[in-house]
């Protein structure tokens, strides 16, 4: 098998081959315009690289067996941000002069980076779709109309993983009296589960622990000298990158056990265990969407796509970062075919996107119809819930391969709720928003 390093150098070239290649296919008139902030180089490269494969293999699929959406063929460009805030919003600003139309939908893929764009897409009329990142807040419509935290939100991601940390020790009230560390990536994306954790600390009765990674995350063993010290009965992993791997490595060699900690899903890949060895046998992580190559979409991208020569690497194909890209995808054709219906078999722009993603209803049938099973979760979205499922479910890493370990399951969605609705509140008031749901 090759190695993520091998791979990412493989992936490496084909970005450069994107980056010819895809701004022609971008001037193509009639087609529908995909703007993609990506990053394939840094320490987080191999990550990005992976979920932009997947994306993009899911639209050559669409085009070469569907002749696009409802007969409109999709376009795109893709711009390298290497996952910095300034070229995220740099890269943004190039993608949304690209057509008339401007971009479908952008996919910041980075918390910092949504936060800054979350002020410029009313203004643009380009919606965000944060699959399972970004702001949390932002699930309540009412306040960010244009900002979609499709499938679950970070508070979803933290109260599941509390859950199941719960069940493991045998019911929640057990759960009083234990100490939980939270080892978060120093960002904006790190510091988006404290204010829910902290409130699970409070009405459980465990003692939380936050400790900081300095990006990128790949010296840590002062944090982990700390974890010693401490003597948690579970540490739950917030990283992302070369972070994952570091941890579970430095876990090993201070003898923290794997099976004690649990990631988000931005630290359940393949990228992080694999690069952790013998380290990683053990470890939990949270997920959005399952791995594996027997769904029908992943069958039918490697005879459309692959035997045509026209998708990424092939050992990527069923990862679950690949696979989260082509779900990814997914829901933004989705989005699209849905506006279709109302405003005519034409490409759309990012009001009438917007109007689509809202109001996108995905059920268990149509997951079915377009090929991917189980490996996400049905979600209907509306202007008070930009969120969807709220859903989670888990993996263990055995044997060289993620197992699932429990069912679709959620956290505590009251809490969350709650917690949303009153944050949101709080922005509308700093902002003037008069909160509402904005018309089709």
């Amino acid at each position: 098998m090759r190695t993520w390093k091998t791979m990412l150098v493989a992936l490496l070239a084909l970005a450069g081959g994107f980056a010819v290649m895809l701004p022609v296919a971008a001037q193509q008139a009639g087609t529908q315009f995909m703007g993609i902030l990506g990053y394939r180089v840094g320490p987080y490269g191999a990550n990005g690289a992976t979920f932009f494969t997947g994306m993009i293999d899911y639209m050559n699929l669409v085009n070469e067996r569907d002749g696009g959406i409802n007969g409109v063929k999709l376009s795109w460009e893709e711009c390298e941000t290497e996952y910095n805030n300034a070229k995220g919003v740099e890269c943004y600003e190039r993608l949304k002069a690209r057509t008339a139309t401007g971009p479908t939908a952008i996919h910041p893929m980075s918390t910092g980076i949504t936060y800054g764009l979350i002020d410029k897409a009313p203004i643009d009329k380009i919606p965000l779709i944060t699959l399972g990142y970004g702001r949390t807040d932002a699930t309540d419509g009412r306040v960010f109309p244009w900002v979609f935290p499709i499938l679950s939100n970070y508070w979803d991601a933290a109260t599941g993983i509390v859950k199941f940390i719960g069940d493991k020790e045998g019911g929640a009230d057990k759960l009083k009296g234990k100490k939980i560390v939270l080892l978060y990536h120093d960002s904006a994306y790190g510091k988006e589960p404290h204010p829910v954790l902290e409130a699970e600390a409070a009405k459980m009765g465990f003692e939380l622990k936050l400790i900081p990674v300095p990006h990128p995350g790949n010296e840590q063993q002062s944090q982990w000298l700390q974890i010693r010290q401490y003597r948690p009965d579970w540490v739950i992993l917030w990283g992302w990158g070369v972070m994952n791997a570091t941890a579970l490595s430095t876990a090993q060699k201070v003898g923290y056990p794997r099976e004690k900690m649990v990631g988000n899903w931005w630290a359940g890949s393949e990228i992080d265990t694999e690069a952790a060895g013998p380290a990683s046998e053990g470890y939990y992580a949270a997920s959005l969407n399952l791995a594996g190559k027997d769904f029908q979409v992943v069958k039918d991208v490697e005879k459309f796509v692959y035997a045509k020569g026209k998708g990424g690497d092939p050992k990527l194909v069923g990862t679950v970062l690949w696979n989260r890209g082509l779900a990814a995808s997914m829901l933004t054709v989705e989005a699209v075919r849905t506006a279709q219906g109302k405003y005519g078999k034409k490409p759309v722009n990012g009001e009438q996107v917007r109007w689509g993603i809202e109001n996108l209803n995905i059920d268990q049938k149509r997951l079915d119809q377009l090929g991917f099973g189980t490996m996400v979760p049905p979600l209907k979205i509306s202007c008070a819930d930009h969120g969807g499922s709220g859903l989670v479910r888990f993996q263990q890493w055995e044997g060289g391969k993620w197992k699932a370990v429990s069912d679709w399951m959620s956290g505590d969605r009251a809490l969350v709720r709650k917690m949303v609705e009153e944050s949101a509140a709080k922005y509308a008031a700093e902002k003037g928003i008069t909160p509402g749901c904005l018309k089709g």
